[in-house]
């Protein structure tokens, strides 16, 4: 048996492979941001899909750090029970599910928060409406809603929680000198760059016990001018490793960042251009010791399988297949080792953008030109 689908634990969280969905935004909450079926519908199809750790899309953790409409949020507790029912859906199909912490900082809408966002640092040119930079007692409240989204999420039933510090949101822009410029103890070198991120890990252990799994979602670089470098990166992945910290999902790339450099590459069309941060996980493996989870483009089977046992990774986290193929997992594991039928053609967001949720595009234009029912 490969070993992609041996069993291993991360905490004392059983997984039944090391396949993992990395956060993925659907689309498919509330206008509040509540739970729903088609939300539970989407986390149970890649449950009996044969996924193994499912990572929430995104949560917004406090209301001025909402992203986009129909986001989940996890910002009051009227949230847990919803959430509860999801998490109870995807353990009765055997799997494991972790929810994404996340604030979206300068990127949070402006029309759906209803007030300027928050800004690391507000210099000129940083955007051309108002932001508010964010203060002491602010940086002290943003800790807070981190922790008291965790205290949420493990009542909701969450096997663990991700403290989402990637792609260009509020923690990941505390890490970017292209976004931090702050002259305090949170801006200037690394150790104060991730201050913040230390303090809401903190918070959040503190609060949700040494015994439940937290990870956490970094960039290895930015791909942007002045933006987060790979020996930065490396830097906060050992101070967190160091601190107790279960587990790093490896990405890059900034929200704005050019279709070349984005989180979400286009036409991965052959397995070269697949596992595109993999030569910056080999830096993390030879100086952290935790499990690491590498995203990025892959598509292929046998990648998959050379990354780990090649010590290039210990997961391997997917996003766009999923939406297409929900049961990719079974597949490979039933001997179908054909590499997944995405397209990479990132047309996958369009409905989510429009309030319909994320599906594949291709895939349904397909199915019509062959009459096949959707």
């Amino acid at each position: 048996m490969s070993k992609l689908f041996e069993s291993s634990k991360i905490n004392g969280m059983t997984l039944a492979n090391r396949f993992v969905r990395s956060a993925t935004w659907e689309g498919m909450a509330a206008d509040d941001g509540a739970v729903t079926p088609k939300l539970i519908e989407t986390m149970v199809n890649l449950a009996n899909g044969g996924v193994g750790l499912i990572i929430s899309s995104h949560a917004y953790i406090s209301p001025e750090g909402q992203a986009s409409p129909w986001q989940l949020g996890i910002d009051n507790d009227e949230c847990i029970d919803g959430l509860q029912e999801m998490t109870a859906a995807v353990h009765a199909s055997g799997a494991k599910i972790v929810m994404q912490l996340a604030h979206a900082g300068v990127y949070a809408d402006e029309h759906v928060i209803g007030q300027p966002p928050l800004v690391v640092s507000n210099f000129e040119g940083q955007s051309e409406s108002p932001r508010h930079e964010i203060t002491a007692d602010d940086i002290r409240m943003l800790v807070a809603a981190f922790s008291n989204a965790a205290r949420r999420a493990k009542s909701a039933g969450f096997d663990g929680v991700q403290i989402h510090a990637a792609h260009g949101y509020l923690l990941s822009q505390f890490l970017s000198p292209a976004f931090n410029q702050r002259r305090d103890e949170y801006g200037g070198d690394i150790t104060n760059r991730s201050r913040v991120i230390f303090e809401v890990y903190q918070a959040i252990r503190k609060t949700v016990s040494r015994t439940y799994p937290v990870l956490m979602k970094i960039n290895c670089r930015d791909f942007i001018p002045n933006g987060l470098m790979p020996e930065d990166s490396l830097q906060v992945g050992i101070i967190l490793a160091n601190a107790g910290l279960d587990a790093i999902e490896l990405s890059g790339g900034m929200v704005m960042s050019k279709p070349k450099n984005s989180p979400s590459r286009p036409q991965i069309n052959a397995e070269n251009k697949e596992a595109y941060f993999k030569e910056d996980a080999v830096s993390f493996k030879k100086k952290i010791s935790i499990p690491l989870i590498l995203v990025g483009g892959i598509r292929s089977f046998g990648v998959a399988e050379r990354l780990v046992e090649d010590g290039f990774a210990d997961y391997i986290s997917l996003s766009r297949p999923f939406i297409r193929e929900p049961k990719l997992i079974n597949r490979w594991k039933a001997g179908d080792r054909r590499k997944a039928t995405c397209k990479s053609d990132n047309l996958c967001l369009r409905p989510a953008l429009n309030g319909d949720g994320i599906y594949c595009v291709t895939e349904r234009r397909e199915r019509a030109k062959q009459g096949v029912p959707i």
